[in-house]
């Protein structure tokens, strides 16, 4: 498959997704959910498989207010979630720069950086009211997909939901790193000082791929 396009449309036939889509429809019909209905697959528009240097994996989407757009950890209102604080203050401190926190990472995501969540959608308030309804294997799909690419790709896997998806990545001529996720319940046990993004620019250019320009 060359496109998500063409994933998405072999995933719609499947009854898992069949399921999946009946239950995310009557969600954001019954309910107020994020992301908006028309950004649920942002990252997969935004990213295309041919382009893809690095996939971040995140957990479920920002569940508040003009939060989320469909981008793990990206956000596009002024004030910045902890995890997403967290995630700037590593990349400072590994890269040696300021960097400019507004927040929104579509910039990461136009260099082929794909930001995924587990589960594309949540409902307001909820924490992970939209696990376990199909969207795990939704993206377990699209991870297979990626790692049976044989360009090198950085996986960047934070935090034990997301670290449990190793057992995907089975081709060598990807980087996995993993870590501790930046949420401030976890950040100190490993995340910080992990260097994932140097770890990765490093790895890209080893492999004669432009590097990733992290800060705006």
């Amino acid at each position: 498959m060359n496109t998500w396009k063409e994933f998405i449309e072999n995933e719609s036939k499947k009854e898992y997704y069949i399921k999946l889509k009946d239950f995310v429809v009557n969600e954001y019909k019954n309910y107020t959910c994020y992301p908006p209905y028309n950004l649920i697959f942002h990252a997969l528009s935004v990213t295309d498989i041919k382009d893809i240097k690095v996939v971040i994996l995140g957990q479920d989407p920002y569940h508040e207010e003009n939060q989320a757009h469909g981008l793990a950890f990206s956000v596009t209102c002024p004030k910045i979630p902890p995890s997403l604080q967290n995630i700037y203050k590593e990349m400072s401190s590994d890269l040696g720069v300021v960097i400019n926190q507004d927040g929104n990472l579509d910039y990461l995501a136009k260099q082929g950086e794909l930001l995924l969540n587990t589960s594309l959608t949540v409902r307001a308030h909820m924490a992970n009211s939209h696990s376990n309804h199909g969207w795990e294997i939704f993206t377990d799909n699209c991870i297979k997909l990626l790692n049976d690419i044989n360009r090198p790709i950085v996986f960047i896997l934070w935090g034990r939901n997301a670290i449990s998806k190793t057992k995907y990545l089975t081709n060598k001529n990807h980087l996995i790193l993993t870590s501790a996720h930046p949420s401030p319940l976890s950040a100190y046990n490993g995340f910080f000082g992990s260097k994932p993004f140097s770890k990765t620019n490093e790895f890209l250019i080893k492999n004669n791929i432009e590097p990733i320009k992290w800060y705006k």
